[in-house]
């Protein structure tokens, strides 16, 4: 198939990925690496599956402390934006799309996440085609992923009546925040709500003209910043921080503007270790003897996961009796674990994290205990 004639990848890379500390630092977040053993970082996995839907087209924005790694992982085929500091999504995608509305009036943008994880490519990629043919009536369209199980870690999307003209697109109602366990249960029971991804595809200058009627000095800033880059270091922290969804998504929903494309590749936002340990691809299992099984609700479990620890890294390293789980020896010393279920650890060589996969989400809470202590260095 060829490229989509008009169509830009626009990648916010950010964040620091605190609920995969200490792997992921903010000097090294988990966009720029190999977590699933592939042999590319995600934010390569992220480019290589959009080649063929935009060629290089694309445009990362990211944080100007990253700006050389990433041009150094990506090459010059890819343009990069450099953030001067953080100011949230809305910021970050707004800022590319004024770069591209000025090149093209025309130009359709798709919002793609630097550090999820994507299969089925060939279902990928005609969910996309699908949302830029949206996307040219004017709408805002978002991909809503099938839910496999009802997630407390995902917002979700409703959807309404079908979109008339398309194969599966329907009508977005409402965003919703993250459910408690018998909500996400109750949304995934109606075959209504779907995982919001946060893959957004638009009109430039729509999403820009959209945000000024809600935020307009937002809009402007942006607008302004395109015009006179010049300008960024002293505009960029006057604007305002905002996620989209809530600058645009959500109250374009609400106006009837917003569409939903049905996906239903495989996808992970690799949020934690409990989702990592169901990625890895080039793992080594270790087999001990099983342990008993409970009931469990994340994706990452399986019949295998009560029979072995999952070592990423050097399997010699790990000694297993009796013990489930998931290991990342990356530090050089042995990790032993005797009459263990479920942990998780993770050893940098200046860090030592042993938590279980139940627990894997309240990570970032050592994070914000470490920024509260001082101990910037492990940050």
């Amino acid at each position: 198939m060829t490229t989509i004639e008009g169509f830009w990848a626009v990648i916010p890379a950010g964040g620091a990925g605190t609920r995969l500390w200490p792997v992921s630092r903010a000097g090294r977040p988990k966009f720029l690496l190999d977590l699933t053993g592939s042999g590319r970082t995600l934010l390569q996995a992220t480019v290589d599956r959009l080649e063929p839907l935009v060629g290089d087209r694309v445009l990362v924005v990211t944080g100007a402390r990253h700006r050389d790694e990433v041009v150094r992982q990506l090459g010059p085929r890819v343009g990069v934006m450099a953030e001067p500091s953080p100011r949230d999504s809305m910021a970050a995608i707004g800022w590319a799309a004024a770069v591209l509305e000025a090149k093209d009036p025309d130009a359709i943008l798709g919002s793609f996440a630097a550090d999820h994880v994507i299969g089925d490519l060939p279902a990928f990629e005609a969910c996309v085609r699908e949302a830029v043919d949206v996307a040219r009536t004017g709408l805002v369209v978002t991909i809503g992923i099938e839910p496999t199980y009802a997630a407390t870690g995902f917002g979700y999307i409703r959807s309404g009546a079908a979109v008339a003209g398309f194969p599966t697109a329907r009508h977005a109602v409402e965003f919703v925040e993250k459910p408690d366990a018998p909500r996400a249960r109750s949304y995934v029971a109606s075959g209504e709500f779907r995982w919001n991804a946060g893959i957004f595809v638009v009109r430039a200058a729509v999403l820009l003209d959209l945000l000024a009627r809600w935020h307009p000095e937002l809009a402007t800033g942006l607008r302004a910043l395109a015009a006179d880059p010049s300008g960024l270091d002293d505009g960029w922290p006057l604007l305002e921080r905002i996620a989209v969804d809530h600058a645009v998504a959500e109250p374009a929903a609400a106006d009837g503007r917003v569409a939903v494309v049905p996906g239903t590749f495989p996808w992970d936002d690799v949020g934690d270790f409990a989702s990592l340990a169901g990625l890895v691809t080039t793992a080594t299992a270790l087999d001990t003897p099983a342990l008993p099984p409970r009931d469990r609700t994340s994706p990452a479990t399986s019949a295998k996961d009560h029979e072995a620890v999952t070592v990423v890294g050097d399997a010699r390293l790990v000694q297993a009796v009796d013990s489930t789980g998931f290991v990342m020896p990356s530090g050089g010393r042995t990790v032993a674990l005797v009459g263990l279920e479920d942990v998780v650890v993770i050893e940098t060589g200046d860090a030592l994290l042993v938590t279980t996969r139940h627990r894997a989400q309240d990570v970032k809470r050592i994070v914000d205990a470490l920024k509260e202590s001082g101990r910037t260095d492990l940050l």
